[in-house]
């Protein structure tokens, strides 16, 4: 049989090494889908539910792998669903390809029945590279180009193909005027800055007495080179939510996250540094930095369009951060240990509130006790991710990474319903591994339970069945309830908040897995244990009390206001507010303050 053009897209996508795509199928791509059947699995194609959902596990593949993410959806709405998807990896910086179907080239421009102009469409989400393609012999170079510009950049890039041309016979391009000769292949330059900005680096660094660092996603593949350069320097560090995986937080200078979900201990550091080094970050908010011209500050990042975009940066390093903190190893001077000490005594004073928080009395379940009880037991090489909402908060500041371990979420883009996308992503780059996927009932409901379904589907060709999804159901969309109250003032809005209560655990035993539910504070820990030793895949409900707030690590002055504002309007939920706010922000202090 003649190859056609959808064979070759197969083969052409296995020489460039891809071994698995996400996505779904209809017409407008049946003609690759074929091509994938007759390839007899040489690519795994893996079904979701939604073709959302297959866009956020293209974008954890590559982040769980370091490499390229693909996934696949047919014409129209097919097309248009993987777009929040595509979004989460653009903004965080990760390689993936969107492959799509389109009508026949000549029915476009027709009107025709799920014509819809996805170039267009895909401008700004694959603005790096998106093309249609018109001819058999065009396929071979959109396919190069598109994989290694994504690569390269470290962005989305899609392909737009009408069903009609990937049934035709294969044709190579011929040798002539007005035709392209592409080929495969790429790897990442090694990428280090000029030998005098290194030394202007090392200079601002070795004067500076009180060193902070902050750390992102552009750090993962640097944890031994930011030790040693923080060791050198005595420095305090900071964690960006993407970057969480790149320190162990059981190194006494590790203050955690930082930001509206940090910790204390970071606001700390950055208030009381007076040098900073920022290492593949590009956290958004500023105001938990340095106030401009405070500090002397050094930025290392791959990207040089993320170099002093948060705070003004007296030199920028432009480089790999593995190389680039291994070439500024040698310049710098050691450091004494008295700011470091002073750090460790600010993060030892954290965990101990974060464990007395995590225990206060709450209304059935308090939610910051999830993830503290989970840390003791997370196994060996666990993988975690986590949904936006107020459940990352908990992810954020309780949960304790150990070396080896990974974890992300929708950093950028913070989009609901992500967490269990992203753990099936991670189970099947990393089959071997224990998973843990923490999500919200809003986002369950939104799109996450149906997901519930793939895992039933694919989790027996598992080599390790240690998979475990955790709601945190308090029957609301907690987060938003308190940015309403804390930022805008308002009460709590029941039409818009309040969400029904749905049995997930019965669910997840109705399609073939394991349920646990818990709602009393007592029984967390025993059931994390029992999920964890399960041989399928478990889903654990834990019912949670919605007024234990999320507070920032600096309460300010107008949020304590726009508080007794929302207080003095009248909320349905008053009572439970005032009981837990006191509880958190005075339990650590009062004995027996967690009786309020």
């Amino acid at each position: 049989m003649a190859t056609t053009v959808g064979d070759f897209i197969v083969e052409r996508l296995y020489q460039w090494g891809v071994r698995r795509m996400f996505g779904y199928p209809g017409d407008g791509i049946n003609g690759v889908f074929g091509a994938l059947n007759r390839s007899k699995e040489k690519i795994e194609f893996i079904q979701a539910r939604h073709e959302e959902m297959a866009a956020f596990m293209a974008s954890a593949c590559a982040k769980f792998t370091g490499d390229l993410g693909v996934c696949i959806a047919t014409s129209g709405p097919g097309a248009a669903h993987l777009i929040t998807g595509l979004y989460d990896a653009r903004l965080d910086h990760q390689p993936v390809l969107a492959i799509v179907g389109q009508q026949a080239r000549s029915a476009i421009g027709g009107h025709y029945q799920q014509e819809v102009d996805l170039s267009s469409l895909f401008k700004d989400v694959a603005g790096d590279f998106v093309h249609q393609a018109a001819t058999p012999a065009q396929v071979r170079h959109l396919i190069d180009r598109a994989i290694r510009i994504a690569k390269a950049n470290r962005t989305v890039t899609a392909i737009i193909l009408p069903n009609d041309l990937q049934d035709l016979p294969y044709e190579e391009p011929p040798q002539k005027h007005g035709t392209i000769h592409s080929g495969i292949g790429f790897r990442p330059a090694r990428t280090i800055p000029h030998a005098g900005d290194l030394q202007a680096a090392a200079d601002i660094l070795n004067q500076g007495e009180r060193v902070a660092i902050l750390v992102g996603a552009g750090a993962l593949n640097a944890t031994d080179e930011v030790m040693a350069v923080a060791d050198r320097l005595n420095a305090g560090a900071a964690k960006a939510l993407l970057g969480k995986a790149v320190l162990p937080d059981d190194l006494p200078w590790v203050t955690g996250s930082i930001g509206l979900l940090g910790t204390k201990a970071s606001w700390d550091l950055m208030r009381d540094c007076d040098t900073l080094l920022m290492i593949g970050s590009g956290f958004p908010y500023s105001e938990f930095l340095p106030e401009e011209g405070s500090v002397k500050a050094v930025q290392i990042d791959i990207s040089p369009s993320m170099l002093s975009l948060r705070y003004p940066m007296d030199v920028n390093l432009v480089g790999d951060a593995g190389e680039t903190l291994k070439a500024l190893l040698p310049l710098l001077i050691q450091k004494d240990e008295k700011w470091r000490k002073t750090v460790e005594k600010h993060v030892s004073k954290w965990w101990k509130t974060l464990e007395e928080r995590a225990h206060a009395e709450a209304n059935p379940v308090n939610p910051q006790r999830i993830t503290w009880e989970l840390s003791s037991r997370l196994p060996d090489r666990a993988i975690i991710t986590s949904d936006s909402g107020s459940c990352a908060n908990w992810y954020a500041r309780d949960l304790k990474i150990r070396r080896g371990m990974k974890a992300s979420l929708s950093g950028g883009l913070a989009s609901m319903g992500a967490a269990v996308p992203y753990a099936i992503a991670a189970k099947f780059a990393h089959p071997d591994r224990p998973v843990i996927g923490l999500v919200g009932d809003g986002a369950m409901q939104m799109n996450n339970m149906a997901e519930l379904i793939t895992v039933s589907k694919y989790w027996s060709n598992w080599e390790d069945p240690c998979f475990v999804i955790c709601v945190f159901n308090n029957e609301d969309l907690n987060q938003v309830t308190w940015e309403q109250r804390v930022m805008e003032g308002d009460p709590k809005f029941d039409a818009s908040q309040q969400i029904p209560n749905v049995p997930y655990h019965r669910f997840a035993e109705l399609i073939g897995l394991k349920g646990l539910y818990v709602d009393r504070p007592e029984n967390v820990g025993p059931a994390w244990e029992e999920a964890l030793a399960s041989e399928r895949p478990v889903l654990l409900e834990v019912k949670t009390d919605p007024e234990v707030p999320p507070l920032p690590p600096h309460i300010t002055f107008q949020q304590m206001q726009k508080i007794t504002q929302t207080l003095a309007k009248g909320d349905s939920r008053e009572i439970g507010i005032i009981k837990g706010t006191a509880r958190q922000l005075f339990g650590s202090f009062w004995p027996g303050g967690t009786s309020v």
